[in-house]
């Protein structure tokens, strides 16, 4: 979390209400749920109003404000989206995290929203041929529903229908790409207590808010630091003890533990061995 929203689209949109909707209240739902749980994606953009756009209008997130110094941020349940004006070094494809993933109980409405504010969807370029693809939505005969959407900045977001989930939308997995990835999977269950298993056949860890995959890769790709998806974010109850633990585990941080009082944080910065920048904070849950 680096630097405040610079756009006054923010200020227009809660004026003039257009985005109100049942998920008004958004918050980490699943902060009671684990010491340690997904907190945020935070996004690199050369176009503010564009990337605003996206994630509010295009996939219904809502406007939240962070502590004493009222910085806006974009709240989905269970994940909450900061942006950085800074123009990104590349898009999410051909880094080591590939997309993030939400799951959302109306896809067909969600994609053709999208269409219609411009975004292309990329669904057929994404997925197998045992993936019959249409409207920009794949489908697969006793499988799963799923669309991909390019966003501004080329970031890469994946859609995955399921009528059962409590919300519209809310957060489901983080994507990497990796050579490593059943090593990628020990290190975060060693790390940051993730439950190992498979998704869609893959090297996959579970935390309460979020799946962990680690999809394959034949050769090792771009360090996510200064690209769209900058870093990711963890949060964590009691976090200056989590950073000594890491720190005796051989983890060195970018940045160490360190409070913020106006924003009500804690935070600390490292990199994971293959290069995702990740950023732990305590306090996020309090939004």
């Amino acid at each position: 979390m680096k630097s405040s929203l610079k756009s006054r689209r923010f200020s227009t949109l809660l004026l003039c209400g257009l985005f109100v909707s049942p998920m008004a209240w958004s918050q980490l739902y699943s902060a009671d749920e684990g010491r340690i749980i997904y907190g945020h994606h935070h996004i690199n953009t050369q176009d503010l109003e564009s990337q605003q756009r996206f994630w509010l209008e295009g996939l219904g997130g809502t406007v939240r404000t962070l502590g004493e110094t009222g910085r806006e941020v974009i709240a989905f349940p269970d994940v909450l989206v900061f942006l950085t004006d800074a123009a990104p070094t590349s898009g999410t494809r051909g880094t080591i995290v590939n997309h993030v993933g939400f799951e959302t109980t109306d896809i067909y409405a969600d994609v053709a929203r999208l269409q219609a504010l411009g975004y292309r969807m990329i669904t057929r370029e994404e997925l197998p041929p045992t993936y019959e693809v249409t409207g920009g939505i794949g489908r697969r005969v006793a499988g799963n529903t799923i669309a991909y959407v390019l966003g501004p900045d080329d970031i890469k977001v994946e859609l995955i229908e399921n009528k059962d989930i409590a919300h519209p939308i809310q957060m489901h997995h983080i994507h990497w790409a990796s050579e490593a990835g059943e090593d990628m999977r020990e290190w975060y269950a060693e790390h940051l207590g993730a439950v190992s298993g498979l998704r869609i056949g893959q090297p996959a860890g579970q935390l309460p808010n979020v799946n962990l995959t680690f999809g394959p890769s034949e050769t090792r790709l771009a360090p996510t630091q200064g690209t769209v998806l900058d870093h990711i974010g963890f949060e964590v109850d009691n976090l200056k003890a989590l950073c000594a633990e890491l720190e005796a585990k051989g983890v060195v941080f970018d940045r160490p533990y360190a409070e913020i009082p106006a924003l009500g944080l804690a935070i600390a910065f490292f990199t994971d061995p293959w290069g995702t920048y990740i950023e732990l904070t305590e306090g996020l849950d309090s939004i």
